[in-house]
């Protein structure tokens, strides 16, 4: 079993708005690594930073992406951070992994300035900037594909990965 697509990118860049239009076009789930993690342990993501700090969380990410990689045939959105781990990464392979490519200001605005995030603690934009900066040549890596969602409705975003995957070669 392996997901339709998988979508990545930093906060704010619309991974569970976009998979879910995008999993109800495609007929099929959507899949949320975080969402995942949250009913595993029954506590928020922020909660789990909070308590047991970002190693422990990125642990039960890294299980919550491998489990989904095997278990799941639809759409499958990570969490932004999901592939810093080296483990993560060679588990996704040759994938169909669309980078939700979105820049600053728009993040910003997405986000929000007063947010629950655990890793935008504080100045929201510079730790927002510093994460993107941090995680582009990552995403840019592993990309099968990017999409940009700055100036995009999540329909327009939907409409340009649904064309990716009709000009799609079969996954290896």
């Amino acid at each position: 079993m392996t997901p339709i697509v998988i979508l990545m990118g930093s906060p704010g860049a619309g991974k569970t708005t976009v998979g879910t239009l995008l999993a109800t076009r495609l007929e099929t789930t959507l899949r949320d690594t975080d969402a995942d993690v949250e009913a595993t342990t029954g506590s928020s993501v922020a909660d789990i930073f909070v308590d047991s700090g970002e190693a422990h969380f990125r642990r039960l990410e890294e299980a919550a992406v491998l489990a989904a990689l095997v278990e799941h045939d639809g759409v499958l959105a990570l969490g932004g951070g999901a592939v810093t781990g080296s483990r993560v990464r060679e588990a996704l392979g040759t994938q169909r992994i669309v980078f939700l490519d979105v820049g600053l200001p728009a993040a910003v605005r997405r986000v929000g300035l007063a947010t629950a995030r655990p890793l935008l603690l504080g100045n929201v934009r510079a730790q927002l900037k510093a994460l993107m900066d941090a995680r582009r040549p990552v995403y840019e890596r592993i990309a099968w594909r990017v999409v940009s969602t700055d100036d995009r409705s999540a329909v327009e975003v939907v409409d340009a990965i649904v064309e990716l995957l009709d000009e799609a070669e079969p996954v290896r």
